[in-house]
């Protein structure tokens, strides 16, 4: 009996696998608020009120980035997701 080779789908067609995750955390908090900001694909802890209103910003326009170039946290690069995490901070 032959076997018949698997067919490989193409890697723009595949679909994302696994589970991914950001995590932000914000070491600078002094004010004694506890700040969590929690979404399906990333989750933001602790900070100063101003870091973690850059975080959140930054997540949201990392999010924003990956749609227009329909990719998904699943399956971009870690390089690519670097390089859209640094553009994506408020300067």
């Amino acid at each position: 009996m032959r076997k018949t080779p698997r067919r490989r789908p193409s890697k723009a067609a595949a679909k994302p696998k696994g589970k991914a995750h950001l995590l932000g955390l914000g070491l600078d908090n002094q004010d004694g608020h506890k700040r969590i900001t929690r979404a399906e694909e990333f989750t933001l802890v602790g900070g100063s009120e101003e870091t973690h209103g850059r975080m959140t910003e930054t997540v949201v326009k990392t999010f924003e980035t990956l749609k227009q170039r329909g990719k998904h946290l699943q399956t971009v690069e870690p390089h690519e997701l670097a390089e859209i995490l640094h553009k994506s901070t408020p300067r």
